[in-house]
């Protein structure tokens, strides 16, 4: 009985010993070169990706109006992209086939631009607002329908501010998509008003207390110069218009402000204004 069992566990052994190779021991020793070299290509790779960002990110913030998002997200974009490479390299160091992976991550890149199509128009969008710069924070912008003040330019959409507090957050592709008006673009701006007398009153009194109006403003910017002109002999009124420079912040003061004065002057020199007024706002365009 007991040599027996010991005819079954020299039989056993052999038949374990049987599947071990000869050379275990340079398998394994092949195995722990290939996993310290992979395990050395990942921890020196992950030290050169963040030496590499932190350059770029320094490099991308000496940039003239660089805006910090943009370079935090080309940050992150960079990191991950290069980790990915580092990864694939110290896999393919273990032997894993890294063919089927880089498959994987393509198809799923596919499936994720498809997913996110507008998101990454917007994305591209918001690149194009931050580079080129067609208005910045403050301005006052009428785009895509919307017109207010922005007070933040983000990757994926801009908010505006309007005139009676709302708060209005507009997709970026929706902005770059058609016209974008900055009026706070330049310095100056020019006031047009056209302003109507009757046929009997005298044209030349009415220019000269026109252009007394004008340059006793103090926020109009007399040499730039001024323009009062008769523009049209409509049917039941003389029409002129009227244009003055002022500094953009004084655009709607001195606009409002010549309006009214323009009525109070007129009513004292004894100027009239036809009634019903024609709607003459295409000589805005002349």
């Amino acid at each position: 009985m007991e040599k027996e069992l010991e005819k079954n566990i020299d039989s056993l052994t052999k038949d374990i010993t049987s599947y071990i190779p000869h050379n275990i021991v340079e398998i394994i020793s092949g195995y722990a070169f290939s996993f310290i070299m992979a395990l050395l290509i990942f921890v020196i790779g992950k030290w050169a990706v963040n030496k590499l960002v932190a350059l770029l990110g320094k490099v991308l913030r000496k940039v003239k109006g660089m805006d910090e998002t943009l370079i935090k997200f080309l940050e992150n974009i960079v990191y991950y992209a290069l980790m990915i490479v580092v990864l694939l390299t110290a896999l393919g160091k273990l032997g894993v086939e890294t063919t089927s992976f880089l498959a994987i991550l393509g198809a799923a890149g596919l499936a994720i631009g498809l997913a996110l199509k507008d998101s990454l128009g917007n994305f591209a969008s918001g690149v194009m607002i931050i580079l080129f710069k067609p208005f910045k924070v403050g301005d006052l912008v009428t785009a895509a329908g919307v017109t207010g003040t922005i007070t933040e330019v983000g990757i994926f959409n801009s908010i505006f501010l309007t005139a009676d507090n709302q708060k209005i957050i507009v997709p970026n592709g929706a902005i770059t998509s058609g016209s974008i008006i900055n009026v706070n673009a330049n310095d100056t701006r020019r006031v047009d008003l056209v302003v109507s007398i009757g046929y009997s009153d005298d044209i030349k009194k009415t220019k000269e207390v026109l252009n007394n109006i004008l340059t006793s403003n103090e926020k109009v910017l007399v040499d730039k110069g001024i323009t009062v002109a008769v523009a049209e002999l409509a049917e039941s009124s003389v029409d002129f218009v009227v244009r003055a420079w002022v500094k953009t912040p004084d655009y709607w003061d001195v606009k409002f402000g010549l309006t009214e004065t323009i009525k109070l002057r007129f009513d004292e020199e004894g100027i009239s204004i036809p009634f019903p007024q024609q709607d003459v706002h295409h000589y805005n365009n002349i």
